[in-house]
């Protein structure tokens, strides 16, 4: 992947000195945001060491990257994460036991987010509400969420986005809820995701992003030179009032294929874009943001079926959710046709949360494409995100209560049409 990237840093208009820090590093393909916070010039130490450390301990390791870049089989994304999520604790421990050593600075952390692209992948690691968003397509995604008191109180519906100002809890706009540094280890975020050509970063420090609007970042980035775009964001941050330090990095997927390269490049965002909206429209899923489909994406594997296979046998136990990207399937009761199920349907939901013997079969008619999610690996978000995790497991309930709604229904038309019968008997019986 060829990249363009610029970036831009400034101490805004209300504070003395500027406690952000950034990193690029061309070579490595990485590219970091941090906040600071603490007295005494503290927040400016802490997001210093942040940046260095975590770029330190992600170039030890840069045979790996390299190899996972170049197409090695035996390096997997989980391992490049593992190294991200390495990364920010050496940071963490770094600036925790700076602030033992020097008490002034003792209590002192950062925000820290960063991007690492290897391969046609990008990986995220992030701590804090310094934020990673992604614009593909003329749609922009917040690849992080903010570790806020403000962010949390949102997500348990105290306040609204709208409401924060005149809420009692504006005064907290700047208090996070996970900080690197404030204690010897840190729980960080960490996110990988297929890059497409086009593909726009930008990475900032809350000081820009109080001020931003899909908008207004779309118009920004669509710009051919982007070593003019840190200075654009940093701009319009200090129009609106400039309340905070203001850091911006703009990365960009260079669209510089031509050809079939091009149109192989066309035909991925193509898949990625189906994949998406077939998630959406499914009942299990609908609650779920870009960001969160991603993360389930990346644990689901598509398979080519052939006319006339097997995809599901009446009777067998299975793990699998499977859903139709392209093709045709046919679903049958032992050899009774049930319907047939076409782009964007899915069958053996019920698979990822229960142990029980299929209830029907489905057999392939027309060379299909399916997206498979194994309950293993669907358990294994459920562990590790919790805010996704009360998302499916809700939405898993409402599709049980739907289900039960039209059980029920069937059972007392059943029972009417029953009645009936026997109404229409009495009546034979007694002419």
């Amino acid at each position: 992947m060829e990249l363009s990237f610029w970036a831009a840093t400034d101490v805004g208009r209300k504070r003395e000195a500027n406690e952000d820090n950034f990193l690029v590093d061309k070579k490595l393909s990485l590219f970091v945001v941090a906040d600071g916070m603490g007295g005494h010039a503290s927040g400016e130490v802490a997001s210093d060491i942040s940046v260095h450390e975590f770029r330190n301990a992600i170039d030890a390791h840069r045979d790996v990257i390299e190899r996972y870049a170049k197409g090695d089989a035996e390096v997997r994304p989980p391992d490049i994460l593992t190294i991200l999520e390495h990364a920010l604790q050496t940071a963490c421990h770094a600036i925790y036991e700076r602030g033992q050593l020097e008490p002034e600075k003792r209590g002192m952390g950062t925000t820290t987010s960063a991007l690492l692209i290897a391969g046609d992948r990008g990986f995220i690691a992030h701590v804090g509400d310094s934020r990673i968003y992604l614009v593909r397509r003329g749609q922009v995604v917040q690849l992080t969420e903010d570790h806020s008191l403000i962010n949390e109180l949102i997500r348990r519906g105290k306040i609204t986005k709208e409401g924060i100002d005149s809420s009692p809890y504006k005064s907290y706009k700047n208090a996070v809820t996970r900080a690197v540094g404030v204690y010897e280890t840190v729980q960080t975020d960490t996110i990988d995701f297929e890059l497409l050509p086009g593909d726009q970063f930008l990475l900032c420090s809350d000081g820009l992003h109080a001020y931003l609007q899909d908008e207004k970042m779309i118009e920004l980035l669509s710009g051919e030179d982007i070593t003019s775009a840190p200075s654009r964001f940093v701009a319009l941050a200090n129009e609106g009032g400039g309340h905070d330090n203001i850091t911006a990095v703009v990365v960009r997927v260079d669209r510089t294929a031509a050809g079939a390269a091009a149109t192989a490049g066309d035909d991925r965002a193509d898949e990625l874009q189906r994949k998406v909206d077939v998630l959406k429209q499914m009942p299990l899923f609908r609650h779920l943001t870009y960001r969160e489909i991603i993360r389930v994406l990346n644990v689901t594997e598509v398979k080519e079926f052939a006319p006339g296979a097997s995809i599901i046998k009446e009777g067998t136990f299975g793990e699998e959710l499977f859903i139709l990207l392209k093709g045709k399937v046919r679903v049958h009761k032992n050899d009774a046709f049930i319907t047939y199920l076409l782009p964007g349907s899915h069958i053996g939901e019920m698979a990822l949360v229960d142990r029980i013997p299929r209830s029907a079969s489905a057999t392939d008619e027309d060379a299909s494409r399916l997206l498979i999610l194994r309950r293993r690996e669907f358990y294994e978000i459920v562990r590790k995100d919790p805010s996704l995790s009360v998302k499916l497991l809700w939405s898993f309930v409402q599709v049980l209560a739907e289900r039960l709604r039209k059980t029920t229904a069937e059972l007392s038309g059943a029972r009417l049409e029953a009645h009936a019968q026997d109404l229409t008997d009495d009546v034979l019986f007694d002419e």
